[in-house]
């Protein structure tokens, strides 16, 4: 997994409550077992038209926003079912920070294994950070895993909150994978102490 210290990118604005799993990646994308190649189809419904064409008025279409890294979205993001293909086209889309004041349980927690770091603020400075955005290609945004700060393009800077254990994966690029093999030393010398001492199992 991609680790994840300190991320300098565009933020794009989604200002919308309780944006569920399928809005972020519809049904009809979840055959798949890849975790690439979603981008695409990240917020299908509301980034094209029936015949595939874009819809100029969606955030990400706008060219301000094609390379967005950051977004800024509404309360109760990554709703709905617990398809972890959501946080797949999130992260295969571009963008690694998502900052909403509240998220689903569920999201939220695959967003860590996935690489992609949500962070939970006050409506308040949500509100800020969205106003932020707003501005477009000309404002990068700062999130600062480290020090768990986010620095807005004008030099505001606001605190945030993580667990340290996920603070810890996030920025060594560990997935539950990556986390047990951390411990392979170990596994192996007791699968041979095993085999010695029970060579018939």
């Amino acid at each position: 997994m991609e680790k994840f210290t300190t991320l300098t990118g565009i933020a794009a604005p989604l200002p919308l409550v309780n944006i569920d799993t399928d809005m972020i990646i519809p049904k009809q994308f979840l055959k798949t077992i890849k975790r690439s190649g979603l981008g695409v189809n990240l917020f299908d419904e509301m980034r094209y038209e029936r015949d595939g064409s874009e819809k100029p008025d969606f955030v990400l279409n706008q060219p301000a926003y094609r390379d967005a890294e950051v977004l800024v979205a509404g309360e109760n993001f990554g709703c709905g079912s617990s398809r972890e293909h959501a946080p797949w086209a999130i992260k295969d889309f571009g963008i690694r920070c998502v900052i909403a004041p509240s998220f689903a349980d569920i999201f939220f927690n695959n967003c860590f294994k996935n690489g992609i770091l949500p962070i939970a603020l006050p409506q308040e400075t949500v509100d800020i950070l969205m106003k932020d955005a707003e501005k477009g290609a000309n404002a990068r945004m700062t999130v600062d895993l480290e020090n768990q700060q986010i620095t807005t393009s004008d030099g505001q800077i606001f605190a945030f909150d993580v667990d340290p254990f996920r603070k810890h994966c996030l920025m060594e690029g560990l997935d539950d994978i990556g986390l047990t093999m951390e411990r392979a030393p170990d596994i192996d010398a007791y699968e041979k102490r095993l085999a010695a001492e029970r060579p018939w199992a």
